[in-house]
């Protein structure tokens, strides 16, 4: 992914058909291929409120797609399957930069 910053001064990222603008207490992510067009728009909720803007569309991401594969829905996983998307939760990452928990 490139990045830059829009005419707006938000900083901007692109690359694969995804354009991620994240500003003050929000962020867009636009994806588009010559099949799909869509624009995803991420702001400050219940549980993304603790991440700082410049990492909050990680944070939400991360978040949603945990909640989503934790509700085990077959409806869920039959979408996801068909279109090609796993998701997976990794562990978080300690203040040096070493993976932490059991997985190490």
């Amino acid at each position: 992914m490139s990045a830059h910053e829009t005419p707006s001064g938000q900083p901007s990222m692109e690359g694969g058909g995804f354009t991620l603008k994240a500003g003050k207490g929000s962020a867009s992510m636009e994806m588009e291929c010559p099949h799909q067009n869509g624009l995803l728009y991420m702001v400050p909720g219940d549980r993304s409120w603790v991440c700082e803007d410049e990492v909050r569309p990680a944070h939400v991401l991360a978040g949603f797609f945990k909640e989503i594969s934790d509700l085990d829905d077959a409806r869920i996983r039959e979408a996801m399957n068909r279109w090609g998307l796993y998701y997976r939760q990794r562990d978080l990452k300690s203040q040096d930069g070493t993976q932490t928990g059991p997985d190490v």
